[in-house]
């Protein structure tokens, strides 16, 4: 059974894939790959290769979506399935970069906690009844994973390649996913996906933000079993 590789997001951790690997661990093996120790996206994607097995297949949302597509570009044949869920594939205009910069600096002095209350989080997830307890659980990621991860992984996204020409020669079975209501990766960046990997599946996850893994498992859960043929 080929290996599942997975790659969480920002500020996150294992505990972001917490009901898929409850419903796959019993029939794949799985690889969480942090992304957590490098400053650059290329760093990133060296160290999941040089610790992953030989071929798997590969899921990443978020920054670990535009992790999963550096590693795609280096090493496309290491990758026998590809699953991108809310994410970009392009590089981080201009605006963006610059808001980094107070975020970093006030998470360097201590304010970590209030950056991922009041700027981030509460603009990732849909309204739903299960919004307070993702929310708790992705401070209790943050919070574990500290201000020098924030800083890291901050630059690492500043500084990201613009991968539009790599998921051209994409020719693996390829899910592109997103929860309905994510505006931090909208529908536009998504439909670009489907189009630039020719035979992807587009999936949209109702009563979701940016977190459908957390959001809504058993619809995430689904269309994984599907794109790695467990059904």
């Amino acid at each position: 059974m080929t290996p599942l590789v997975l790659l969480p997001g920002m500020m996150c951790d294992a505990r972001l894939y917490g009901p898929q690997i409850a419903a796959f661990s019993g029939r794949l093996p799985i690889h969480l790959a942090p992304i957590t120790e490098h400053g650059t996206v290329e760093l990133l994607a060296a160290d999941v290769l040089e610790q992953a097995p030989p071929r798997f297949a590969l899921a990443g949302l978020s920054m670990g979506g535009i992790v999963a597509m550096e590693i795609l570009r280096r090493s496309p044949h290491r990758v026998e399935r590809l699953a991108l869920l809310d994410t970009n594939p392009r590089a981080e205009i201009e605006a963006v970069k610059q808001n980094r910069e107070p975020q970093i600096a006030k998470v360097q002095a201590g304010g970590l906690k209030e950056i991922m209350r009041d700027e981030l989080k509460p603009n990732y997830l849909a309204d739903s009844p299960r919004r307070q307890d993702v929310l708790d659980l992705c401070m209790d990621m943050a919070l574990d994973l500290g201000p020098d991860v924030f800083e890291r992984q901050s630059r690492a996204l500043q500084s990201r390649p613009d991968q539009q020409e790599t998921l051209k020669s994409v020719a693996v079975p390829t899910l592109i996913l997103m929860g309905e209501e994510d505006r931090l990766c909208p529908r536009d960046r998504h439909d670009l996906m489907h189009e630039l990997i020719s035979g992807s599946t587009l999936e949209i996850v109702e009563s979701a933000g940016h977190l459908p893994t957390l959001e809504q498992p058993d619809a995430v859960n689904s269309a994984l079993m599907t794109w790695l043929d467990l059904t």
